[in-house]
């Protein structure tokens, strides 16, 4: 059954892989981006199929705007896909308030104004499934990467709430978690904090202890992804890329125990 798409960050990385997966097996698509002139390609080759929109995401008014206009214009939207955002770098200490309220913007409340817009349509048109692309940054944090995390664990804790909340409206939510992939997301699309000497040492550390040899592929996720919409039962969360899976499985394996060794703190502390 063919399905209707909204699509956020729509010109490259995984939001253009989400949106090209989608428009080869025949799906509509109403793909979103600061900048529309990247999906000019893809207008030409699929026609009536691709409707694209400017947006920033950061604008509530432009975000329900922009949800309704594909709405209106398609007819009907069956997957929404929060995909805008990136990256910012910067220990604790060196971020600055505008840079920690950007990254909250662009990756927690764009993501929130989009799902508000949607929630009312795809209930009336009976369900949908409004996927958030979280990260593996979603589940556990790094030295340098705690403002993305806090905005990646903001969504997380959002999302769960609304699955429960809309779970007998017949719409699904599913997060989704990628690990590292082969694109520029850590590059020209990331945001730097100003350095701070003192944590030179930190930095230099992170990078010794970079792996790069077992980057996903971006261009699998779109696949990866019609996989998890076509599912008549999709999970709440997912990873994607076999690099965040086994860190992820150490993190919350250690939670138990730590929790067994602490126990008698919560349980004095009950009085």
């Amino acid at each position: 059954m063919s399905r209707t798409w909204f699509v956020t960050g729509s010109s490259r990385g995984f939001g253009r892989s989400f949106v090209e997966a989608a428009l080869d097996r025949g799906d509509k698509v109403a793909a979103t981006a600061r900048n529309t002139e990247a999906l000019m390609d893809l207008a030409i080759a699929h026609g009536e199929q691709l409707l694209a929109l400017p947006l920033d995401v950061t604008d509530k008014t432009a975000a329900f705007d922009a949800v309704h206009k594909a709405h209106a214009h398609f007819g009907r939207l069956d997957v929404v896909v929060n995909n805008a955002g990136y990256g910012h770098f910067g220990m604790v200490e060196e971020l600055t308030e505008a840079e920690a309220g950007d990254q909250m913007e662009t990756n927690f409340f764009g993501v929130l104004w989009v799902t508000q817009a949607a929630l009312p349509l795809l209930r009336t048109q009976g369900g949908g499934h409004i996927v958030q692309v979280s990260s593996v940054g979603g589940v556990l944090s790094f030295p340098s990467l705690g403002v993305y995390a806090a905005s990646k664990w903001a969504v997380e804790g959002l999302s769960e709430a609304l699955a429960a909340e809309v779970a007998g409206q017949n719409i699904k939510v599913t997060l989704v978690e990628p690990g590292p992939y082969a694109t520029d997301w850590p590059g020209a699309s990331a945001v730097n904090s100003e350095p701070d000497p003192l944590y030179d040492g930190v930095r230099q550390a992170l990078a010794e202890g970079l792996d790069l040899s077992d980057l996903g592929d971006p261009k699998a996720v779109g696949p990866a992804l019609l996989t998890m919409v076509d599912a008549e039962n999709p999970p709440l969360r997912v990873f994607f890329g076999r690099p965040s899976l086994q860190p992820a499985k150490d993190h919350y394996a250690r939670k138990p125990a730590t929790w067994a060794e602490w126990e008698h703190v919560p349980l004095a502390a009950h009085g």
